[in-house]
């Protein structure tokens, strides 16, 4: 199938990227591909979606082409047939609205906690702009449903486990299918959970009667996994300027140098990431009192320990690994994945697109890299705390080491949620089960895969939380030396949270209040006041 076009579109139609807007302009979802950023607005800030006249037309002219086989005596699949090991019943024309509801209905088998609002209203847009392109087949009131419901702010109620990611992410997105027929659990705007038909009518929505292939075309596709791939994307970018900035603090409080970031020994190994975590350290740490002792004569440092020494290796192949993974999102937002589908000249083929491999291998590649940025964060944090390796800090940063305790078990939950990073980092997309009676006899996991990744990001916002703290906590145990201005920034904004050296307090709270502000991006925001924009 060729790539969609991203046709362009004026300035009053394009999402509003202001952070600070209580009220986004609603995303136009066309032919072409809906945008990473497009998709943060409606999963995020509540943006309302709009179809686009293309769209409208498009998606009515395909249908055209369902409707014609729907008249046809002979069996096609999807139209007039059952569904996957039952694909060989002729299904007769007056069962076949029972035969879509009943998909629907049967799909929708989801177990366990709820799934986040971000990630179903992701998903729902993501389907809506598969159906925009034309080559489902569904009717336009169909697809104007979806997008109602997203402007009206109804997430469907889709549960943690039920998707093996192929034959698409079936049971979360018939969980979808289901409210928009005015069945089943919904959350409306204010998160109050109700159920569907109540909601719609409240909202003004008539619920859908599927016709024909509709309830297939609504649940195969591979949408719950990307976009969970596209929201950790935006996560981890941003997690991966911050852990730049953390170890930059680290390497200052442990008295490290940054002579190995210099631009000529990078360039030695030109891998992109490399080279621009290496920048965003050496910027961080411009105007450094530490720095400026190494560049005397009577500098003795040699080479730091590698988590210092090797931070740009690490975060730099993780921001690689990134880029990657943002290739394969850029493809998939590409791509219109059904099964059968409505090809540009009007047929209606069998497909194999909707298997998720190429998003589970990303996502699992994601997950391990995360992990292991994780370790050597926590690697860090350790050596602040052993009088053998902190260049002269007190024990475990304690004020009265004996008596207090200082980041000892800080360290300690950093470590216990590495080791969950590690389990999180083993792949799920070479698990496969098969189902369906041998018809799906491999499955891509990639649904799983995403559920992991979005753990394993919140445990590097916490372990990069506890190294922030305790980086910034040494700093101020080398007084009188100055900090650079970035990182003297980054803590001072930490304090207006968390107090300064002292004895032992309650620490959790200051733990969470560090993680907050990673994971808020304050922490980034403080250190770009300084320096400008990261890489």
């Amino acid at each position: 199938m060729p790539e969609r076009v991203r046709h362009e579109r004026s300035r009053s139609e394009r999402v509003n990227h202001d952070p600070s807007s209580t009220d986004p302009a609603p995303v136009v979802v066309g032919t072409g591909p809906v945008s990473p950023d497009e998709i943060l607005a409606v999963a995020r800030k509540g943006a309302g979606v709009v179809l686009s006249a293309d769209a409208e037309r498009t998606i009515a002219e395909s249908r055209e082409v369902i409707e014609a086989l729907a008249s046809d005596v002979r069996p096609h699949y999807g139209v007039s047939t059952g569904f996957g090991a039952l694909a060989t019943r002729h299904i007769p024309a007056e069962l076949r609205g029972q035969l879509q509801r009943s998909l629907v209905r049967s799909h929708a088998a989801g177990s366990g906690p709820e799934v986040e609002r971000e990630v179903v209203r992701a998903l729902m847009l993501l389907r809506l702009s598969t159906l925009a392109t034309g080559r489902t087949g569904v009717r336009l009131e169909t697809a104007r449903v979806y997008a109602a419901m997203l402007s009206a702010g109804i997430t469907p109620v889709v549960r943690e486990f039920g998707s093996l990611g192929c034959s698409g992410d079936l049971a979360p997105l018939a969980h979808c299918a289901l409210a928009a027929m005015g069945e089943g659990e919904v959350r409306d705007a204010a998160g109050e959970l109700q159920p569907a038909e109540q909601a719609l009518a409240a909202a003004g929505i008539t619920p859908v009667v599927l016709h024909e292939k509709e309830g297939l075309a609504l649940i195969n596709g591979t949408d719950g996994m990307l976009g969970m791939l596209v929201l950790a994307c935006a996560d981890l970018r941003r997690l991966l300027r911050t852990a730049d900035v953390v170890a930059g603090m680290s390497v200052e409080a442990l008295l490290g140098t940054d002579a190995v970031f210099a631009p000529d020994l990078q360039a030695l190994r030109p891998h992109p990431g490399q080279a621009e975590s290496a920048a965003n350290m050496r910027v961080v740490l411009a105007g450094s009192a530490v720095m400026a002792s190494h560049r005397t004569p009577d500098c003795t440092r040699v080479q730091d320990a590698y988590s210092l020494r090797c931070a740009p290796q690490v975060h730099g192949a993780a921001r690689d690994t990134l880029a990657h993974a943002e290739s394969v999102a850029g493809r998939e937002l590409s791509s219109a994945i059904d099964n059968p589908v409505v090809t540009e000249d009007k047929r209606v083929e069998s497909n194999g697109n909707f298997h998720g491999a190429p998003l589970g291998y990303v996502l699992d590649f994601l997950a391990i890299a995360v992990a292991d940025v994780a370790s050597m964060s926590e690697r860090r944090t350790d050596r602040f705390l052993d009088v053998a390796r902190n260049q002269g800090l007190p024990a475990f940063l304690a004020d009265d080491p004996g008596v207090d305790s200082g980041h000892m078990i800080a360290q300690y939950a950093q470590a216990s949620i590495v080791a969950e990073l590690k389990r999180l980092a083993v792949p799920a997309s070479v698990d496969s089960i098969p189902t369906s009676a041998m018809q799906e006899d491999h499955v891509s996991m990639g649904w799983t895969a995403a559920r992991k990744l979005r753990r394993a990001l919140d445990g590097l916002t916490r372990v990069l939380g506890v190294e922030l703290l305790t980086a910034a906590r040494a700093l101020d145990l080398r007084a009188p030396l100055d900090p650079a201005p970035a990182t003297a920034a980054v803590r001072d904004r930490l304090r207006a949270e968390v107090p300064g050296p002292g004895p032992d307090r309650w620490l959790a709270p200051e733990m969470d209040a560090a993680a907050d502000l990673v994971s808020t991006g304050s922490a980034l925001g403080a250190a770009e006041a300084v320096t400008g924009p990261l890489r």
